[in-house]
């Protein structure tokens, strides 16, 4: 092992790898490149955080900070003056009606990045969640999940069909078509909202068969003019304007797949991506940096959300054609890769793989053949296999990077947390509302009928609500908008939350469905911890916070219930259950090893003081 100081840190983020996956893989030899950075048959674990989420979890690892420190809890937030959810990963905001919205980062907290630039260190940062609007950095980034489609969702797509009766599904537009099976139809585009077309402004497109069976053309004012796609086959980019006023316009980029040609037309359109030559919002730093690696390698996802996994879930697309476009966002990150770590003489390089982790949401059902999504849907050792091809995949790159790694660099490679199947889901509001803590407004009854977001709740007889995936809020006086519960009483009602979901049982399953619930003061710390659930619920293994009550709904019928959706695998558990994996090509401590501490250990490599607020230390 080399004595000389380090000049570069590379790292590879392959997102959710399952410990116990790469340790089977380990065993059999079937990664040979990890093995490379593995002194055993066993992959040393990395703590998450609490919850064990993407965009917590990566934070964590950038800012050396817990939740508490960086102020990211979920996916989502809620605003308490008015409770309306919102993202928790960024929020526009926009001071006067004459300038335009301005996007803002709703992570806080100095990373690693920061430091190295006021170091006068350069780093290039690849899709690191919550990074959006992107951070000014020495160097290059481009930001990764929260960058919005350009509907503003984080995956919003576009079902074309001339069959009557038809309805958008989760996440989706739908577009009725005028097809009598011979003549051009006339179609379109939806793109940006705006407050003067809520619908979205438009691109008119025109459908025709071509002469070849199964094909059909896309004729548009966009490059190219005509883009002929077949059917079963994603399309290559079609680039799009839309105009926005008289001296705004916005550029976009999408795919398409002819799902059936004949006797009617049935078109999937993925989400419209920000064009990254000239996005509506900056998606990069330094803002040109987008525009270049796409003149390198070509047009490239840059929506957060890169794999079009609300497609499958609404059964628009299946199985196969998922993993063709989660191929394609395999080879544009690599090539990303290749070209910066080709130029990377010195600092920092980080690069996220978020591919093994959707893929793994989208196809656990297959490890598990009793797992409720497997009802009415087959089984598939292929598909099942198509999870370790993930792992595989992520190994060729750990490959790909050990290729640029000398004797002054430090290559570390890590998941953000591991993963499970997800067979029952826990309906929070619903035993809130039974429990006499949530109210509805008079005349609306758990269901359908409470609606998502909140909007069902009587918030003058509520003390407590859920909504995002971590755990619940009191309806606390001086905070929330309409909060009933005196602050001198929150603690104790927070204790007595926590006792009763504490050892929750699934008496279905005949199992605990809850291992713990922690008010919040022993889970966090730091100046944001106001913005944390007041009450931090760890799940079992197998077991997740519902649909519903992510959404802040209500749910009628049992508080347990079979997950039966195509998203059948999760992470978001007790987070001792949930630990990623961590390599390196140095030796380091092992034992208690924390995502808290890679901030320091990259920056005490690269010879700079850790910021003074970090709470881990270095491994190495």
């Amino acid at each position: 092992m080399s004595s000389l100081p380090i000049r570069k840190v590379v790292v590879v983020g392959l997102d959710g790898l399952e410990p116990s996956i790469v340790d089977a893989m380990l065993a059999r030899g079937a990664l040979p490149n990890l093995a490379r950075l593995s002194d055993g048959p066993v992959a040393p674990r990395v703590a998450t955080t609490a919850p064990a989420q993407t965009p917590v979890a990566w934070s964590t690892f950038a800012t050396g900070l817990g939740p508490g420190g960086h102020g990211v809890f979920d996916f989502l937030r809620r605003d308490p003056a008015t409770y309306r959810v919102d993202s928790g990963l960024n929020r526009y905001e926009r001071k006067s009606a004459l300038l335009p919205p301005k996007a803002v980062n709703q992570r806080q907290g100095e990373t690693i990045w920061d430091l190295l630039t006021a170091a006068g260190i350069p780093s290039t940062i690849l899709r690191c969640p919550c990074t959006y609007p992107p951070d000014r950095l020495r160097g290059s980034l481009l930001g990764g999940m929260g960058v919005p489609d350009m509907r503003g969702g984080f995956g919003t797509s576009t079902y074309y069909t001339a069959a009557p009766g038809s309805s958008p599904r989760e996440a989706e537009n739908l577009v009725p078509l005028a097809d009598d099976g011979r003549s051009p139809i006339a179609t379109h585009l939806l793109g940006p909202r705006s407050p003067k077309s809520p619908e979205g402004a438009r691109v008119d497109v025109q459908l025709v068969r071509a002469a070849e069976p199964g094909s059909l053309t896309i004729r548009s004012a966009g490059e190219p003019r005509e883009l002929t796609i077949r059917e079963g086959e994603w399309s290559g980019w079609l680039g799009v304007k839309f105009k926005l006023g008289p001296l705004q316009s916005a550029r976009g980029v999408v795919r398409f797949l002819l799902i059936r040609r004949d006797p009617t037309v049935v078109l999937y359109a993925s989400p419209i991506n920000f064009d990254p030559a000239a996005p509506l919002f900056p998606i990069s730093h330094p803002p040109e940096f987008a525009r270049e690696l796409a003149d390198d390698i070509g047009p490239f996802h840059t929506a957060g959300f890169v794999e079009d996994h609300n497609g499958l879930i609404n059964d628009r697309i299946s199985e196969d054609q998922f993993l063709a476009q989660c191929d394609d966002a395999w080879r544009e990150r690599r090539a990303m890769m290749e070209r910066e770590l080709s130029r990377l003489d010195s600092g920092l390089f980080y690069c996220l793989f978020d591919t093994p982790d959707r893929v793994q949401h989208m196809l656990w059902r297959h490890r598990e053949p009793d797992h409720p999504a497997n009802r009415g849907r087959d089984v598939s050792p292929a598909l099942a296999a198509a999870i370790e091809d993930q792992y595989r995949r992520g190994d060729e790159v750990v490959g790909q990077a050990l290729d640029h790694v000398d004797d002054r660099t430090l290559l570390i490679v890590l998941s953000d947390h591991g993963f499970h199947g997800f067979q029952r889901q826990f309906h929070l509001n619903t035993w809130l509302h039974r429990e006499g803590l949530l109210a509805l407004k008079p005349g609306v009854a758990p269901g359908e009928a409470a609606g998502d977001f909140l909007r069902g709740i009587d918030w003058d007889r509520t003390k407590a609500y859920a909504m995002g995936l971590g755990g619940l809020f009191l309806n606390l006086q001086g905070r929330e908008g309409r909060g009933i519960v005196p602050p001198d009483e929150a603690d104790a009602l927070r204790r007595s939350i926590a006792d009763k979901l504490t050892g929750l049982r699934d008496d279905e399953r005949g199992r605990v469905a809850i291992r713990s619930a922690r008010p919040r003061d022993e889970v966090y710390s730091g100046p944001f911890v106001a913005d944390a659930p007041d009450v931090v619920v760890d799940h079992a293994p197998g077991h997740r916070a519902s649909w519903s009550s992510s959404m802040g709904g209500v749910a009628d019928g049992p508080l347990h219930e079979d997950n039966v959706k195509a998203w059948s695998g999760d992470h978001c558990v007790d987070p001792s259950a949930a630990p990623g994996v961590l390599f390196m090509n140095r030796p380091f401590r092992r034992e208690g090893a924390s995502l808290l501490e890679l901030a320091p250990t990259i920056l005490q490599a690269l010879g700079v003081d850790q910021g003074p607020r970090m709470e881990g230390n270095p491994l190495r």
